[in-house]
């Protein structure tokens, strides 16, 4: 990110009543851009975000909501500063979307560090839900189909027959052909509740009170609420698997799907909570493999299209270079999860659920 970003980010920040203050770049989003604002007074900083056109102005209204019951139950959370015409967001005159949020104390890791740390973030994600329950709050503006298998499948389809003279089309369209007999061997998951959950836990979005000692095992705060809604809790606790068991993260062709991790965040998240039905807690053997594939899926047709998710230009040539990394990456750990499955279903059927009062 250069000096116009910055210039750029520094005359959107005047939208806010916010004094003197420099802004910082922040990395690890794949979509948004990520400002921190620092004030000069030294007072608490701010999260400056322009927000990727995929998320409409009215996540924000779910934002607000969310994170005033949060409060409201104990859960820490950042929230939106309005901006001095009183509005959740900015829209500049480019017609891009802004947002200024409270940054909350703590620091994140790319990977998971330990099994405790695992139970710890777990735990906290289970009081996240638990806090939203019945949240009496019409959910707007949210991305359809996000979770959408068959769509996903489509547009990598799709993808294939409008770039056949991509540079990368036969190495896409290999791993495409195994991503589709993939998702004709899972079982198909659908009617089940849809609570209010985060929508993308990644490991990234979780703050612990310090990177070392006692502390890095204190997970405090859950960040990136543009995600926040009704959804299974097959596929929301699918992602958290599937970003937080693989040890070699999302940049390598070949994962490593860590089963500790798995059974130590379940532990935690088991008991923080009372147990889901159970054709929910059925439906929590197949969610990873469900996001492995569909993720695969979404990486392999971006590997072509090559215009929506972020990429490291310090390590990958192009996009749909690094897009076709993280795609393989996703399939290794997809494969590696169908090879768990009866560990993971008797870990599942053991869990410590928190007893019903």
């Amino acid at each position: 990110m250069g000096a116009v970003e910055l210039e750029r980010a520094a005359a959107v920040l005047r939208a806010w009543p916010v004094g003197a203050a420099s802004l910082q770049p922040m990395s690890g989003g794949l979509i948004n851009d990520t400002f921190a604002v620092v004030p000069d007074d030294g007072t608490a900083g701010f999260v400056l975000q322009r927000v990727h056109p995929v998320f409409a102005p009215e996540v924000h209204d779910n934002i607000a909501a969310v994170t005033e019951r949060l409060q409201q139950r104990g859960v820490a959370t950042p929230v939106l500063i309005p901006t001095r015409a009183g509005a959740r967001w900015h829209v500049d005159d480019d017609g891009r979307l802004w947002r200024l949020m409270t940054r909350m104390p703590g620091v994140s890791f790319a990977r998971i560090q330990s099994p405790a740390q695992a139970i710890a973030a777990a735990g906290l994600l289970a009081r996240f839900h638990v806090a939203l329950a019945e949240l009496p709050h019409r959910f707007v503006g949210m991305r359809t189909g996000v979770h959408d298998t068959a769509a996903h499948l489509q547009a990598l389809r799709d993808a294939q027959a409008e770039h056949r003279d991509h540079r990368l089309y036969d190495a896409v369209a290999r791993l495409a052909a195994a991503i589709e007999i993939g998702a004709a061997a899972l079982p198909p998951l659908s009617g089940l509740p849809e609570p209010v959950v985060h929508g993308d836990p990644k490991f990234s979005n979780v703050l612990f009170e310090a990177a070392s000692g006692e502390g890095a095992t204190r997970a405090t705060c859950l960040v990136d609420l543009d995600t926040v809604g009704p959804m299974a809790l097959h596929l929301e606790l699918g992602d958290m698997w599937r970003s937080w068991c693989n040890r070699s993260g999302e940049d390598r062709r070949e994962a490593a799907f860590d089963l500790d991790v798995f059974e130590a965040s379940l532990q935690g998240y088991a008991g923080a909570r009372t147990a889901p039905s159970p054709a929910e807690c059925d439906a929590l053997v197949h969610g990873v493999e469900w996001i492995t594939l569909e993720l695969a899926a979404r990486f392999a047709a971006d590997a072509l299209r090559e215009r929506y998710f972020g990429w490291d230009a310090t390590a990958f040539v192009a996009r749909g270079e690094h897009n076709l990394v993280r795609a393989a990456g996703q399939w290794s750990l997809h494969e590696q999860v169908l090879a768990s499955r009866s560990r993971r279903a008797a870990a599942i059927a053991a869990a410590p659920w928190r007893p019903r009062s």
